[in-house]
């Protein structure tokens, strides 16, 4: 005689629930880059085909535009990395942007007629150059054209507002861990690797750009390593793997915490 044995069903699994948010968040914000490159593609694709910009290759250390140069043309980072330095009073170089692709440069021209900082390749890249009185003539007959343009704008704004922010509110180490991951974002948005990132820029400008010394920005990615949210493949180098972009984030929030609780008692 066969016997016939039915299986027990097994019991559902549950995930536990900070595992079930991370999880969410991980696939929202993985929609949210993949949506942001798209739009960039598409934008980048628009002006290509409406301007037909001049595009030149730059090399790290050249010179895109300078302070006190005549403004006529805004420029599109087709590939590489871009650094925003303006000049103190005093005669210091202030790092006050950074750009990635698809970012344009040079708004700062329109209100004064002339460029208010220098822009310079800190590797090897493509720059746009597209002339302002063309864009505008050409946002008239394609009125798409203007909201790319004003997209722009906006991102620019809302970057400068981010970086004034964790300046002016962040703790030294979790300005370095927000910096690491912008930066990290930003390539991820732009669909490139993101966990792992080659900085661009030595330790004394991360500092320069971030308000703090040379050595706090050391002192920042000890402990970042220490604490492994951060890991340096070789030493001595710029590169620097990031085996959770989120936990960038988690650091800048508890270094928040102690402030935070301050300010409630």
């Amino acid at each position: 005689m066969l016997q016939t044995t039915l299986a027990t069903p097994s019991a559902p699994v549950h995930l536990p629930r900070a595992a079930m948010t991370r999880s969410a968040d991980a696939i929202e914000t993985a929609r949210r880059d993949d949506e942001a490159g798209r739009r960039m593609i598409a934008a980048l694709g628009q002006l290509n085909t409406a301007l037909a910009p001049q595009r030149r290759v730059v090399h790290a250390g050249d010179v895109i535009y300078q302070a006190g140069e005549r403004f006529g043309n805004l420029y599109v980072l087709n590939a590489g990395f871009i650094k925003i330095v303006n000049l103190t009073s005093d005669g210091r170089e202030q790092v006050v942007g950074l750009k990635f692709r698809g970012d344009w440069l040079g708004f700062d021209g329109i209100a004064n007629g002339q460029y208010s900082c220098d822009a310079v390749a800190m590797d090897t890249g493509e720059v746009w150059t597209i002339r302002y009185d063309a864009l505008l003539a050409a946002c008239v007959q394609q009125p798409t054209l203007l909201t790319v343009l004003h997209e722009a704008m906006s991102r620019e704004i809302a970057q400068d507002r981010n970086s004034l922010m964790s300046v002016c509110t962040l703790p030294a180490d979790a300005r370095v861990a927000e910096f690491l991951h912008y930066w990290a974002g930003s390539l991820a948005r732009r669909g490139l690797r993101a966990d792992q990132i080659t900085l661009r820029m030595t330790r004394a400008e991360i500092g320069n750009y971030l308000g703090m010394t040379l050595e706090t920005v050391s002192r920042a990615l000890s402990k970042l390593a220490r604490g492994q949210v951060i890991a340096f493949p070789e030493k001595g180098r710029r590169d620097i793997r990031i085996p959770d972009i989120r936990a960038l984030s988690a650091f800048v929030q508890q270094s928040l915490a102690p402030e935070a609780a301050t300010m409630l008692q």
